[in-house]
């Protein structure tokens, strides 16, 4: 995506430093790695680094200017362009495309299960809609704009994933997303080690409707804390479970009713099926058939590290290890004990979860030993919190097993679990359970 330099200026509201160039247009980038010469260097900042420190580099590789934050710049730049700030820069020059392009926007967020309705939403849209989401779970001030920058000029619907690790974060996406749409999935106990209580978490996904249009569509469920938290004078739609009626569960197959109409799912869990939701509302405002919608829910699948099914050595492994937390993780292993035979679970610690983080791994542990019946299932703990997991989980009788890393996972299961297992498995993206699923299809060369 191209702009003229009086489009970013007046995006950025950006003081010229320097502009020896004809009124070409140009694209922007952040990393001089990938630089041309029809860019401009936007150089980001953390705490770790400085971008500003490779703008003479992005020059000699050939970029035509770049911004700064001071008033150093390369002296064999055509363009350079002061701004306070390089993040809201960035973030403004996304949202003058948002506005330029005009596409019907749809933001989402929520405690866990947003990626997977993001992903639902665009199933039932883009069969329909020229449609551009975020990717992946990108979903931060950088991904907002990665996303928006990167959509075809022709996008109808551009979808935004919102993710947030304190109080502000939703608002300030909110601003410069402008969405026409808004959907909370849920509001639980992710993040709540940064943001104290579910409270607080509640307040802070329901600042995605800080900048909602006036005339847009709230879409959430159906939460005492979201009602009491929200707030936002457009129409409101509300959805809840309680509202469904599941009549068929199998492995990646379920088949619900919801509202009357039938629905089906190429995958599993009841959790599923309420994220899934969210899109029929949406889709329904947006003018959609039943059976467009029917189509596009039956027609989704799951992204890499959610519920991704594989078969090693006559084991099958089912990865979920995208991401955890308390209720994800609660609501998760639930369903895989539910409807796998010779079932075993490998539980890894959960991130984020402040001062209280034992207190989230035992109440884990106590919920699935209340819930499950089956002692058959074998439960293995991986790390220093899942331990406290386990602990709970033996004190119900079942067989657990707990180890510190991942290559001592992967030996016990190869060593010791029979061909028809299955394994699922569930941690916080940091516990890296690829690791397992790669060492065992290593198998004995380690």
């Amino acid at each position: 995506m191209k702009f003229t330099i009086n489009e970013i200026i007046k995006a950025t509201n950006a003081t010229v430093i320097k502009n020896t160039q004809d009124s070409k247009e140009y694209s922007i980038s952040t990393d001089t790695r990938t630089i041309s010469n029809e860019d401009l260097y936007l150089p980001l900042k953390g705490a770790k680094f400085d971008g500003e420190k490779f703008c003479a580099d992005a020059i000699k590789k050939g970029a035509a200017g770049c911004f700064v934050t001071c008033d150093e710049c390369p002296s064999d730049a055509k363009i350079v362009l002061k701004v306070e700030n390089s993040l809201l820069a960035y973030m403004a020059i996304a949202n003058y495309a948002r506005n330029k392009f005009n596409p019907a926007t749809v933001a989402i967020t929520g405690s866990s299960g947003k990626t997977t309705t993001k992903e639902m939403v665009y199933s039932v849209l883009s069969a329909n809609f020229r449609t551009h989401k975020t990717y992946s779970n990108h979903n931060n001030e950088i991904g907002f704009c990665q996303t928006v920058l990167s959509m075809p000029e022709d996008t109808q619907i551009l979808i935004i994933e919102m993710g947030m690790r304190a109080q502000g974060e939703i608002e300030l996406l909110s601003k410069f997303t402008q969405p026409d749409y808004a959907i909370i999935v849920n509001v639980g106990s992710a993040h709540i080690g940064r943001l104290g209580s579910l409270d607080n978490i509640a307040r802070a996904k329901c600042e995605i409707t800080k900048y909602l249009k006036s005339e847009g569509t709230l879409i959430a469920n159906d939460c005492k804390r979201i009602r009491e938290f929200v707030n936002f004078n457009g129409e409101k739609i509300f959805y809840s479970i309680n509202d469904v009626k599941i009549f068929e569960r199998r492995p990646s197959y379920t088949k619900f009713i919801y509202k009357n109409k039938e629905y089906e799912l190429q995958v599993e869990g009841d959790y599923n099926v309420e994220n899934s939701l969210a899109a029929i509302e949406l889709a329904e405002k947006l003018g959609l058939s039943y059976e467009k919608i029917k189509n596009g829910l039956y027609n989704y699948h799951p992204i890499e590290k959610r519920w991704e099914v594989e078969e090693i050595k006559g084991l099958k492994f089912i990865n979920d290890s995208y991401n955890a937390n308390p209720d994800s993780m609660k609501a998760s292993v639930s369903t895989f004990v539910e409807l796998y035979q010779n079932p075993v679970v490998v539980i890894g610690n959960m991130g984020e979860l402040g001062d209280k983080e034992i207190e989230f791994h035992r109440e884990v542990g106590d919920y699935i030993g209340n819930k499950e019946n089956n002692k058959t299932v074998k439960f293995i703990t991986v790390g220093n919190l899942a331990r406290y997991t386990g602990e709970e989980l033996a004190k119900f009788g079942f067989d657990v097993k707990s180890f510190d890393n991942n290559f001592e996972t992967s030996r016990y299961i190869l060593d010791n679990l029979d061909v028809g297992t299955t394994i699922f498995l569930k941690a916080s993206r940091t516990m890296k359970f690829e690791e397992i699923i790669q060492t065992v299809k290593e198998g004995d060369k380690h």
